[in-house]
């Protein structure tokens, strides 16, 4: 079972199911919402995540391969916890950074190469894409 958490504590949920895969995501939304050279997403079930405290907000945003996103948040620190493809499919990506425990990106594919920072060294052994996943 994964746990996490916002940074504040009010919102705390579990995943009742192993992830499917991890990704790291380089594209200009991912790096503007993680403050960060690249966004954690671990792919798992919706039907396995659940809150245990607190609620969420979500907004809505555009993605860049023309979908939309759903984005759950902690309404007291603003947070980032979860995102949900718009339609809904049979997986969500948690926010890799509000995991209690770190992830390992060992085997994490990369996605949105093609937006990468310079200077980041992506594993010859991993998956990329210059884009999004097929």
């Amino acid at each position: 079972m994964l746990t996490g958490r916002c940074q504040c504590g009010a919102v705390r949920y579990q995943v009742d199911a192993d992830p499917i895969r991890t990704y790291c995501c380089h594209c200009t939304e991912c790096r503007a919402q993680s403050a960060s050279a690249f966004g954690i997403s671990v792919i798992v079930p919706p039907a396995a995540v659940s809150l245990t405290r607190g609620e969420v907000r979500t907004w809505t945003r555009p993605t860049g391969s023309g979908k939309r996103l759903e984005c759950a948040f902690c309404p007291d620190c603003g947070t980032r916890i979860w995102h949900v493809n718009e339609p809904r499919g049979e997986t969500m990506s948690i926010k890799g950074g509000s995991l209690d425990h770190p992830v390992d990106l060992t085997n994490a594919a990369h996605i949105w190469v093609a937006e990468k920072l310079p200077g980041i060294v992506i594993p010859d052994h991993v998956r990329t894409w210059n884009g999004e996943p097929d």
